[in-house]
């Protein structure tokens, strides 16, 4: 019997739809719910069961299966019966004949807009799957910022996911583990739910980086062993002094996630022996007064170590998280980490903002939470001004999921920024007016450079001029660190200088061409660029290049599109002659051909099937082996059958195509070291290097790279342009 269904009182998910069991007896976890709420919640499960009948999990369970264990994730966080409904149904409109109609008609529109914020996009053509994933994302962060409820389903439903994805073919479960550690768990964490935050980076993890995971993981287990003696007497100790001191709390011991474990390893070059708090104390007090009682006494018993001790109840986190943090030389000289704070705090640090969530019939969340995370207003602002999701997904790592640094205004409020932001970010942080007419910055008193990164505790005052015609200056796009002040300064060259902004549009463009493909902007068809501005929701050619002129449009998500584009309209040519916008196994090598050893291949353009997915080959004339799906028409009404091969995908192969490089910049020492370093952390293998330098000191890198994709190429072309002194980097061609 599988654990789950121990607790959900069945016997077994393949039993479940014979059940005549109701809700409330499958999920005991609902007894928080009066009877009407149960009973909504027992017709959305009817709803849910009949439309998913004779739907199975890969891993052969009823589909069904899933939607309850989301439901119980989400009765733990004791949501209302609206969100329930919506998670039993959570999947009835993307994946069977329910509409969205039918559950506003039933339910009721709160439901029903729950259910399409997290129904991912249906029937919207796009060139990549980095596209489709984007907008997918864009839809539940922006659905999100309008109701949190929607984020809630849509972790408990990745958690879920998470949880069973063994049952998943290997390259679906690393694309599901990337946008996990990628976005999910970042999202959790945001939102101060550190129990899903650490379970949904761990299973990513593991399925990433599976030897590390279990390498890291064995090796706390070793010295979590070797530190319980010790620990235990630092507990035993620190609760007797406690309660001498009046104190009444909790003293208990810390896991810490596998991840985290690494990630701290990895960042300071450090052994497991070295990390502070691989075991911990968490000592749960009455009240705050209670917590700093505390922390004297554990500085009483123990000598702190410099440098380790955080107030986060004076000064929370972004994410609501409050406690006190001290790491001291405990029994046996060994280093402890102590972690202070009440009950309240505690169920906020361990579930967020699930913690504080509660709904009734419909009513919004409390003011306090709703200032604790106003940094979802920003979302809508920037869905209204970009238009490139991909940009959108982007700006929303760089800003919402970074660690942050906490600043004062010289009123003493306190401002959070992500991590590295600079006084210009501060200044549009403040108001938009105040970062367009800033001339320079202090801080703490003394004048400093607007590209001066805020370091916690600064105290900031931004110097502004009363001209209305002082405007940003394009530099300031090079140092400012958040996309939100990025964007008002494009926003503010975008009203300012239109014809400028058109003459530097078309030099990117240019630019990019040349760079990634070795091509001319005149070299694109007229017809072709018109075609382009409306994919990109531009009126017409000049609004289009006004627009990447400002950079509310990337010139290296134009070419990718073009790019796109021109693979789709090319006659089918052999592997080599030209890189393809994503990596895929159509080349010789990607599919072994039974008994016919290493032979062409090439993959059907009217199927075109995916690693994974069952296939068939046909012997062609002069351009070898075409593979097909196995169900694919054209293969099953085959001229000749006897030209029907057996093939299978090659999971080991990687087809690359080599490029040459031209990079130049001002010639120092380590120049070439960094460039070969960045093509490194690239992943992309290096297979020739020259360098020429000319007497004005200036120096010609030559390389040969090996890249899978141009989507690869266009990053590491990034990569080395923001390598210091590089000036220019191009494609050569022919």
């Amino acid at each position: 019997m599988e654990p789950w269904a121990a607790d959900w009182n069945i016997q077994s998910p393949t039993r479940l739809t014979e059940l005549g069991t109701q809700l409330a007896e499958l999920l005991p976890g609902l007894g928080y719910l009066g009877q009407d709420e149960i009973r909504t919640l027992e017709r959305a499960y009817e709803i849910a069961e009949r439309a998913h009948q004779g739907q199975m999990r890969l891993s052969g369970e009823p589909y069904i299966t899933h939607p309850l264990a989301v439901v119980a994730l989400l009765a733990e966080m004791r949501l209302d019966q609206d969100a329930l409904a919506a998670a039993l149904l959570h999947d009835v409109v993307e994946d069977t004949t329910v509409t969205s109609d039918e559950i506003r008609q039933e339910f009721g529109e709160t439901v029903e807009k729950l259910v399409a914020g997290v129904t991912k996009l249906g029937r919207i053509k796009l060139h990549s799957q980095a596209q489709v994933q984007a907008e997918n994302i864009r839809k539940m962060l922006i659905a999100m910022a309008e109701d949190l409820r929607v984020v809630l389903i849509k972790l408990a439903d990745r958690l879920h996911n998470m949880r069973t994805i063994s049952a998943l073919p290997v390259d679906r479960q690393r694309r599901i583990a990337q946008e996990t550690a990628d976005i999910y768990a970042p999202l959790a964490h945001r939102l101060g739910m550190w129990q899903m935050k650490a379970e949904l980076e761990d299973l990513s993890f593991s399925v990433l980086d599976h030897e590390n995971y279990e390498r890291v993981r064995a090796e706390i287990l070793s010295q979590r062993r070797q530190r319980e003696t010790a620990l235990e007497q630092a507990r035993a100790r620190l609760g007797s002094e406690l309660e001498l001191a009046g104190i009444r709390a909790e003293v208990a011991g810390r896991p810490k996630n596998i991840t985290s474990v690494f990630r701290k390893m990895q960042q300071g070059g450090r052994s497991i022996g070295e990390i502070y708090d691989l075991v911990a104390l968490r000592v749960i007090c009455e009240d705050i007064r209670g917590c700093y009682g505390a922390l004297g006494v554990v500085h009483s018993l123990w000598k702190p170590i410099p440098g380790r001790f955080k107030d986060y109840i004076a000064m929370p986190k972004g994410n609501g998280y409050q406690s006190l943090h001290t790491t001291v030389v405990g029994e046996g000289a060994e280093p402890v980490e102590i972690q202070i704070r009440t009950a309240e705090m505690h169920r906020t640090a361990e579930e967020g903002i699930a913690a504080h969530w509660h709904y009734k019939e419909g009513t919004q969340a409390n003011q306090r939470l709703d200032q604790g995370f106003g940094w979802l207003r920003s979302l809508l602002e920037w869905q209204k001004e970009l238009l490139d999701a991909e940009r959108f997904v982007e700006h929303v790592r760089l800003d919402v999921f970074q660690d942050e640094v906490f600043v004062f205004t010289p009123k003493g409020d306190v401002l959070s920024l992500p991590s590295g932001a600079t006084a210009i970010d501060f200044a549009y942080r403040i108001h938009t007016d105040v970062g367009h007419r800033c001339l320079g910055a202090k801080i703490n008193s003394r004048m400093v450079p607007l590209d001066y990164r805020l370091q916690n505790g600064d105290i900031v005052e931004i110097l502004t001029t009363k001209s209305e015609r002082h405007g940003p200056s394009r530099d300031w796009l090079n140092f400012a660190k958040t996309s939100s002040a990025r964007e008002k300064i494009r926003q503010w060259f975008k009203r300012e200088r239109r014809e400028e902004n058109v003459a530097r549009g078309r030099e990117l463009l240019d630019r990019e061409l040349r760079r990634m493909r070795g091509l001319q902007l005149a070299s694109i068809p007229a017809p072709r660029l018109q075609e382009l501005a409306k994919e990109f929701r531009t009126p017409d050619l000049i609004d289009f290049f006004a627009a990447v002129g400002y950079g509310e449009i990337a010139a290296r998500t134009v070419v990718l599109r073009w790019a796109a584009g021109e693979e789709d309209a090319a006659p089918p040519r052999t592997p080599g002659t030209s890189i393809p916008l994503v990596s895929r196994p159509t080349p010789s090598g990607g599919v072994k051909v039974a008994g016919l050893g290493d032979l062409l291949t090439n993959i059907a353009r009217c199927c075109k099937p995916v690693p994974g997915e069952p296939i068939r080959g046909y012997v062609t004339r002069g351009r070898g082996v075409t593979v097909h799906r196995d169900e694919c028409v054209n293969i099953r009404h085959a001229g000749d059958p006897r030209r029907i091969v057996e093939v299978e995908w090659d999971e080991d192969s990687r087809q690359v195509y080599p490029v040459r490089l031209r990079i130049e910049g001002r010639d120092r020492t380590g120049l070439l070291r960094d460039v070969a370093t960045a093509i490194a952390e690239s992943k992309v293998n290096l297979s020739g290097a020259a360098v020429e330098v000319e007497g004005d000191h200036s120096a010609v890198i030559s390389t040969v790279v090996e890249v899978a994709s141009l989507t690869e190429l266009s990053r590491l072309l990034e990569r080395l342009e923001g390598i210091r002194d590089v000036q220019q980097v191009m494609r050569e061609v022919g």
